[in-house]
């Protein structure tokens, strides 16, 4: 049936994806192709579903299309024709003219359309006057070339259609079609698919719909160019293939001439074939196939002949074509080329030679195809080719001119020529108007008519100087004619004047306008720049200008121009001026007597003294200083160079001046100070007299003098003041100090130094002659020491007697102190000297001990016996009294010491396990400890066995649940049949029968399941069984071979093979072990996918994976279902409830629901129309209101189903989640350059759309809700379920509601935030850890098995199995030392299913005896699965990985009873005899364990090299240990420099390993446990609607028996025939591919039934039969029930499934339905 189903591929669920419905809705064409992002560039808004807006949107979509094929057909164009075209809002009236078009028919018809016959073909008309009427000659030339090139004429436009612009959409149209025509030729690249890509403005597409709405213009169908085209082009296939084989043929083996027979041939369909060419035909084409084999064999050097397309070596008729047009562009090529050469010599022989006429003749020639010869210009042409022949003889390169430089020289040469002309008549146009004008009113006007003359090349003529040029040069002319008769003026003359008048006009309009802009800025108080630009103006002609003085000049000319009212003169201007300089020199002298006083400042900085330079600057006439006083001079001094340099450290420049304001706030600062000093010296003098007179108190008074400013003065203090006062001075007296003659010295508050003589009065800044500095007298800062000093003792005084107690106290406290420290200080020293003082007391110690021992031992001496037998009695009785008390305390504490011991061993043990689990190389000795952890137990035996036995069951019951669902499938559609009165009753009794059998096949006797078993086979199939084991062990744990027979299969096949064979060799992946080997098949056969089948991204979500389609079959058995309901379960079961909401998204459903209501509600029929269309439907408000709240319900509960989802991470199986990990990592390696947000859709469609999806669209078929035969689903429920899923597809795909979904556009910004919510979780779902970490599996794994692991599977299969892999040996093991092979080789031919049982029962009377061949068949057998290369040595290293695990089974063995520090200590210690017997002892033990469990299961065995080197003695063993350590360390398993830690790390991890094997063993037990209980409800499920079919059964046989044998059906064989015309006009076929409907009678169809409800259709075609298709009419029933209409028969022909339906009950049933 693969044939019968859409595009040939399955169909994973009954019911239609939501994928499936976006796709149709988007349409064929090249619309299939249109990439997920859709036409995004126009601006789709939340609206309120307003008919009118609905209908914008749509046109602006139409719109946005035309758009794209405009710039598809833009970008053809250019292609062809290598021109660039106007952008593509402008294209269409650029190809009005027909030019382009006439350049596009030139490219692929150039001999019917030579550029030389199209009009205006530089468009210089067009763009001058617009469109001619004979540019629709162009046009019509355009359509002669599509009748020569065959375009059907069903695609040409009119001339109205492009001349008018009444339809530019067909012309469009036709290029479109044109552009696939001349592809399919040969001719031409193909067009582009920019729908979706390209983009546009808003403004552009909304110009363009206007346009498209002002014509009207139906829009053409562009994806049904290539349809169209198939039918108006009839081609015989069959007679095309015919002749393609001749012509290869040919080329194997005939010569040129038959060649072009052969290519002549009509069936071919060649064209532009030349016979002249015949053997340039024959050599292009003979060196092509042999380059198209070679890259074949090159490309699959093993492919056999059966498996090459024959067209992989032979040519194509495309092929074909290509080369013959190849070999003709070549051929003109060449023909061109030589005829160019000819007539390059011949220009180039008369250029030095021949006359003008010959060389005119020459350039003439079409074969050079020189453009521009005119023959006026021949001598300029011979003139100026002769000179660039000499001139290339006389250079380096030498030789003849070549076309290109003959080209340009002609161009040049005509460029010359006309302008020379030009020149000649504009110069006698000069002239004449000079002559014509002289004396009228328009003479000047005339003359510069002519002088404007664009040929006189006189840019720089004036008009406004128009008289200036006239009186010029008719003086010149009429001063030529004194001279000449003719009196002409040349050229040369004419610019001479016309440059001399523009220089003499310039310079008049300047000075007035210089004159007239000073004024005008003046007023206008405008930048003072600009005035000071004008005065610069050489026409003002003022006297000198200063640049700095620009705003002086710009306010006086504006107070000027105030006062007289008018503009300004120039000798007003120049009076201004005048006087601003004036003004500007006065200040200026200012300016310079403040620069001297800086001058004079900076010299005195420079240590020379220029005080009066300074005094002298500052009364200069010129300054205006005020208060300037001639004693303050050097103070003046001081302050400025302050000044200056405060300044120029601010400023940062060294060379700053002061300013007059600056420079007077300095005199009136010095002033002030100066006034200041004065007084301080004489309160200070004043002091100094008080204090002569020696009264306290006046003395008191003058220091509270604030001109003293003395501080820290107490009233207390008077006498001490006056006292201490005098003493200070006397004291200075005493010193020696001199007599000043009154001189004293005194320091401002600013620090400068002040000299006053207080006999005279005078003061002054400059140290007075003969002054040493000091005087008698007391200076400020002295009386103040002695204030100060004076009243801080008082105080200090008064505080001490306030506080004599604390004194005291403080006093006390720290004479301890000091007593304290020297103790210390002495401890200190004899702490450091405590070596001698200790050596001292032991010498003195020792003296006094000495002398008492002597003594004590001469009395011990003298009593002997007497101390004896005192210690003896004494040692006894204090013995045993702490004997005595220490066994009291012990048994008083019994329980105490008991806990304190196993809590102290359990720590002990603790930290030796921690170490055993957290250190990376754990010492020996740890690891000895927990070598018991290694031995199986009892218990361990009976859960191994336990496992195998209900993993045996649920295989069994799997297998047998798989049966009975496919029993009761045949059973429904035969009793469907049986209803339909298409099969018998006895058909169905049957099948009762056989089900009956089946189901009483998988138990014994008494009920009980039968456990498979081989123990009843021969000896010889015994063998044949052992060999299968080994070949199934190969197939599980070597993932490529199945990855690679899955391939080569048939896709058809692949899902019953995985259900029947993977999963059974994979034992459904019940444990660990299986689980991680079928995922790592999947990983295997995934990459293998990716890798060879996909091309693009699209192609998985599209296509139909094998691997992923595999793995979701996988993943949805029992845990998976699991999963899945525990997921949706809840959610659909609200869905399902909620009875009330029916989730309707299309306005024409909502519309027809809304009439039934109305109707229903009313009784009366609706008098609105019935049938509608979207738009007219979302006319009507109230669609819109329930669209609305469809919305609103739509969205809450795709939000719960979201969150469900986002929550479900840690729920969704391992698998599944690892495939998606590696799938997203195989399409990163195979498209590194695809986005990542790409990727991850890919992975969420693996994850949602194919694994999540499905199970809510049906929940029923997924067993996810609970669904009996009197509760199913309703449409509604289907369909509410089904919108969901269509918006969650949506979000997880990132695609946005548009065009037929419009209506749900408003959920676009909800699908972009769920959309961001599926991205982060698909991410994190595909990101899991290693299936090894997962499981726990390593290379050692299989080999230290305590069982063998078992499989369950059919005799069938097993045949199945073989011959599959005997039929692809070479794809699946392509070495010839493979495994594979020499499995295979040793199992011989592949057996039948009686040859392998020894045998069947006989067939009954009138049973067939395949049938018992096939029940024999499905007899299961265990296959206890063995490696076969075990032990021998071979590339992929098991040998040593065995050699490995063995030794280390030994190293435990030894380590059991013998300790060392670490393992090389341990074997090369000998073993004590005591060690040797323990070790023989606990030989002993386990043999005997050993042989009590194979007697218990066979299943569970060991190897018997393992088991014999685990009896050897210790020192054997240890030996043999030695030598196998030494063999791995040669293969860098191990290494002695560490003592072969690497065997202790992995006898340690197997002790870890150990306690999580048992833990998941347990877990496994339990799952077996619930996954047997849920297939033995599901089995009992499916045994109770078979017993319903019983009942009914038997009541058809009850009710047959009281009617006799009426109504039986005997199956009659019957043949129906019919023309395609016939079934076409009975609407049963649609269409047929590459068939036109004219030729419908040409093919034939015959309907056969071969059996009850089963039909053989064949068919012809021109006479050609094709295959033959079996179809069962169940499956047309099952089809219609889908939905599915349509669907493919042949691969081309489109059936009506209704209609197929009907004309079989009419034809086989004689029923009309």
């Amino acid at each position: 049936m693969s044939d019968l189903t859409n595009g040939g591929g399955g169909v994973e669920s009954p019911h239609l994806s939501v994928h499936a419905v976006v796709h149709a809705e988007h349409g064929g064409g090249k619309h299939e192709h249109q990439s997920d992002h859709g036409v995004k560039h126009i601006k789709i808004e939340k609206y309120d579903y307003d008919g009118n807006k609905i209908d914008e949107k749509r046109k602006e979509h139409i719109a946005y299309e035309y758009l794209c094929h405009l710039e598809e057909a833009k970008k053809w164009i250019e292609a062809c024709i290598t021109d660039e075209l106007p952008p593509t809002t402008e294209l269409e009236q650029a190809l009005r003219n027909g030019v382009i078009l006439c350049k596009l028919g030139h490219f692929y018809a150039p001999d019917i359309m030579p550029l030389k016959k199209i009009y205006d073909m530089d468009e210089s008309k067009y763009r001058a006057k617009g469109l001619h009427f004979k540019h629709t000659d162009n046009f019509n030339f355009w359509l002669e070339t599509l009748k020569f090139v065959g375009l059907p004429k069903i695609f040409y436009p009119i001339t109205t259609d492009l001349y008018d612009r009444k339809n530019m959409p067909r012309v469009i149209y036709c290029i479109h079609a044109l552009s696939l025509y001349l592809h399919k030729l040969g001719q031409a690249p193909l067009i582009e698919d920019l729908l979706g890509t390209a983009t546009f403005t808003e403004e552009e597409i909304s110009a363009m719909k206007t346009e498209l709405d002002k014509y009207g213009i139906q829009m053409p169908h562009f994806g049904k160019i290539g349809g169209i085209l198939a039918n108006e082009m009839p081609v015989d296939e069959v007679a095309l293939h015919a002749a393609v084989m001749a012509i290869n043929d040919v080329l194997d083996k005939g010569g040129p001439q038959e060649l072009m027979v052969a290519l002549k041939n009509a069936a071919a369909h060649l064209i532009k074939l030349d016979s002249v060419n015949t053997a340039r035909y024959y050599e292009a084409l003979r060196d092509a196939k042999a380059r198209k084999t070679v890259r074949k064999a090159d490309q699959n050097p093993g492919a056999g002949d059966e498996e090459r397309d024959v067209y992989d070596v032979m040519l194509t008729q495309a092929d074909i074509q290509d080369i013959i047009n190849e070999v003709n562009t070549t051929v003109k090529k060449e023909i061109a080329a030589a005829k160019l050469r000819e007539g390059l010599s011949s220009i180039n022989q008369e250029i030095q030679s021949g006359s003008v006429e010959s060389l005119l003749k020459a350039l003439c020639s079409e074969d050079v195809h020189l453009t521009g010869v005119i023959p006026e210009n021949i001598q300029w042409y011979k003139d100026i080719l002769l000179k660039s022949t000499k001139d290339k003889a006389e250079s380096m390169v030498g030789g003849s001119l070549t076309r290109e430089e003959i080209q340009d020289i002609l161009t040049i040469a005509n460029e010359v020529a006309e302008h020379t002309r030009a020149v000649v008549q504009a110069v006698l146009c000069v002239n004449k108007a000079l002559d014509q004008v002289a004396g009228t009113g328009s003479d000047a006007e005339a003359a510069l008519h002519a002088l404007l003359n664009e040929n006189l090349d006189l840019a720089d003529v004036v008009p406004a100087n128009k008289q200036y040029y006239y009186e010029e040069l008719l003086r010149a002319k009429k001063a030529k004619e004194t001279l000449q008769e003719a009196g002409v003026l040349t050229e040369e003359e004419i610019q001479q004047i016309v440059n001399r008048m523009n220089e003499k006009a310039e310079y008049d309009r300047n000075v007035a306008m210089a004159v007239e802009k000073i004024s005008t800025s003046a007023v206008q108080g405008s930048n003072p720049e600009e005035v000071l630009s004008a005065l610069h103006s050489s026409f003002v002609g003022v006297g000198p200008v200063d640049d700095s003085c620009a705003t002086l000049y710009a306010a006086a000319l504006q107070k000027a121009v105030e006062e007289k009212g008018r503009s300004l003169s120039q000798d007003e201007i120049k009076v201004v001026v005048e006087q601003v300089n004036e003004r500007v020199r006065l200040q200026n002298l200012l300016q310079a007597a403040i620069m001297d006083v800086n001058a004079a400042v900076r010299q005195e900085a420079s240590d020379v003294a220029d005080v009066a330079g300074v005094l002298r600057a500052l009364r200069s006439q010129y300054a205006r200083f005020e208060s300037v006083q001639d004693s303050n001079a050097p103070h003046y001094v001081t302050l400025l160079k302050a000044a200056r340099a405060a300044k120029a450290e601010k400023c940062g420049d060294l060379n700053v001046q002061l300013t007059e304001q600056e420079i007077q706030a300095v005199i009136n600062k010095a002033n002030v100070q100066t006034q200041e000093a004065i007084e301080l010296a004489r309160a200070v003098a004043s002091i100094n007299s008080k204090v002569d007179s020696g009264d306290a108190s006046v003395t008191l008074e003058a220091l509270k003098a604030s001109v003293a400013n003395i501080r820290s003065i107490s009233d207390e203090c008077a006498d001490a003041y006056c006292k201490k006062l005098a003493e200070a001075k006397a004291k200075k007296i005493q010193d020696g100090v001199l007599e000043s003659g009154g001189w004293t010295e005194h320091r401002t508050r600013d620090g400068y130094v002040f000299y006053y003589n207080v006999v005279t009065g005078e003061s002054q800044w400059e140290k007075p002659e003969g002054f040493s500095g000091q005087s008698r007298e007391l200076t400020k800062d002295e009386i103040q020491a002695v204030v100060t000093k004076t009243t801080a003792d008082y105080d200090r005084w008064t505080l001490l007697k306030a506080n004599e107690p604390t004194i005291v106290q403080m006093q006390s406290f720290w004479r301890g102190i000091m007593v304290r420290k020297e103790y210390r200080k002495k401890r200190q020293f004899l702490k450091e000297h405590e070596k001698e003082i200790v050596k001292i007391q032991a010498v003195w110690k020792g003296h006094k001990a000495h002398k008492s021992y002597k003594q004590r031992l001469e009395y011990l001496g003298q009593k002997k016996d007497q101390a004896v037998l005192i210690q003896s009695v004494f040692k006894m009785h204090r013995a045993r009294k702490a004997y005595k008390d220490r066994q009291q305390f012990f048994k008083s504490h019994v329980a105490d010491i008991v806990k304190i011991q196993s809590f102290w061993r359990a720590k002990k043990a603790k930290q030796d396990y921690k170490q055993l689990v957290e250190v990376i190389q754990p010492p020996t000795s740890a690891v000895r400890k927990f070598l018991s952890l290694l031995e199986q137990s009892d218990i361990d035996f009976s859960e191994e066995l336990e496992c195998q036995r209900l993993k045996a069951l649920v295989v069994q019951q799997i297998r047998a649940n798989q049966q009975l669902e496919q029993d009761l499938y045949t059973m429904d559609i035969k009793i469907g049949l049986l209803v339909k009165n298409t099969i018998s009753l006895e058909d169905v009794v049957s099948h009762s029968r056989q089900v009956n059998r089946n189901r009483a096949r998988g138990t014994g006797a008494d009920g009980q399941e039968l456990v498979p078993s081989t123990g009843g086979f021969s000896k010889q199939t015994q063998a044949k069984i052992e060999g299968y084991q080994h070949l199934f062990y190969l197939l599980q744990t070597k993932p490529h071979y199945f990855a690679r027979l899955i391939f080569e299969m048939p896709q058809s096949k692949t899902n019953r093979f995985m259900e029947n064979v993977i999963l059974t060799v994979f034992n459904y992946a019940h444990n660990n072990r299986e689980q991680y080997l079928l995922l790592k098949m999947f990983e295997t056969a995934l990459n293998e996918e990716v890798k060879n089948k996909v091309d693009k991204l699209a192609d998985i979500i599209t296509g139909n994976p094998t691997v992923i389609k595999m793995v979701v079959h996988f993943t949805r058995g029992v845990r998976g279902q699991n999963t899945l309901r525990d997921l949706l379960g809840p959610l659909i079961q609200e869905v399902l409830a909620t009875k009330d909401v029916v989730l309707l998204t299309s306005a024409v459903d909502v519309y027809k629901a809304w009439i039934n209501h109305m109707e229903t509600m009313t009784g009366e029929p609706s008098k609105l129309p019935y049938d509608v269309s979207n738009d007219q439907a979302l006319e009507y408000e109230e669609v819109r209101t329930r669209i609305a709240s469809t919305v609103t319900a739509l969205t809450d509960f795709s939000n719960r189903f979201l969150v469900s989802i986002m929550e479900s991470l840690n729920k969704i199986p391992y698998g599944m989640k690892f495939i998606a990990m590696k799938l997203r990592l195989a399409l990163h390696e195979k498209f590194p350059e695809a986005p990542e947000d790409d990727i991850i859709k890919v992975v969420g469609n693996l994850l949602y759309y194919r694994y999540m999806n499905p199970a809510i669209v049906a929940p029923d078929a997924f067993d996810i809700v609970d669904v009996g035969m009197d509760n199913q689903l309703t449409p509604d429920q289907r369909r509410n379920l089904g919108a969901i899923a269509k918006v969650l597809q949506a979000a997880a795909a990132c695609k946005m509601f548009e065009g037929e979904n419009a209506a749900l556009s408003c959920m676009n910004p909800y699908i972009q935030e769920a959309w961001g919510k599926f991205r982060d979780f698909f991410s994190k779902a595909s990101t899991v850890e290693t299936a090894e970490e997962r499981f726990g599996i390593d290379e050692y794994s299989d080999v230290i098995m305590l069982t063998k692991p078992v499989i369950y599977i059919s005799v069938k299969e097993v045949v199945s199995t073989h011959s599959l892999l005997l039929e692809h040996e070479d794809a699946i093991s392509p070495k010839t030392d493979d495994p594979l092979r020499i499995i295979l080789k040793e199992l011989g031919t592949c057996p039948t299913v009686e040859s392998l049982l020894g045998g069947v029962r006989d067939a009954a009377p009138g049973e067939d005896p395949q049938d018992i061949v096939n029940e024999a068949g499905k007899q299961e057998i265990p296959l206890t699965l063995t490696n076969r290369f075990e032990g021998v040595a071979g590339d992929d290293g098991s040998s040593m990985k065995t050699l490995f695990v063995r030794t280390k089974r030994m190293v435990v063995d030894v380590l059991r009873v013998q300790p060392g520090e670490n393992l090389t200590s341990v074997l090369y210690t000998p073993a004590t005899p005591e060690q040797e017997e323990e070790h023989q002892t606990f030989i002993r033990k386990r043999e005997q364990l050993e042989q009590d469990k194979v007697q218990r299961s066979t299943t569970i065995r060991r190897s018997e090299s393992m088991s014999g080197d685990r009896n050897l003695p210790l020192e054997g063993m240890k030996r043999k240990i030695m030598r196998n350590l030494r063999t791995l360390e040669q293969e860098n398993m191990v290494n002695s420099k560490d003592d072969y830690q690497e065997i202790v790390n992995a006898i340690a991890k197997d002790i870890r390993n150990q306690h999580r094997y048992r833990q998941q063993r347990k877990q496994e037990l339990t799952r077996l446990q619930e996954t047997l209980e849920k297939l033995k409800q599901k089995a009992k499920f499916c045994e109770e609607q078979m017993e319903c079919y019983n009942v009914y059964v038997k009541s058809c046989l009850d009710r047959l028996g009281k009617v006799g044998s009426k109504g039986r059906t005997e199956f009659k064989r019957q043949t129906v025939k019919y023309t395609a015309q016939k079934l076409y006009e009975k609407k049963v076929i649609r269409d047929i591919e590459g068939l036109p409907q004219h030729q419908f009678r040409s093919a034939t169809f015959e309907i056969t039934s071969t059996d009850i409800g089963k039909f053989e259709i064949s068919g012809k075609f021109l006479g050609i039969e094709v295959q033959r298709v079996e179809l069962v009419f169940q499956d047309l029933l099952q089809l219609q029930y889908e939905g599915l209409a349509i669907m493919k028969m042949f691969g081309r022909v489109t059936v009506n499934v209704n209609l197929l339906i009907h004309l079989i009950n009419q034809k086989f049933y004689g029923r009309e339905s």
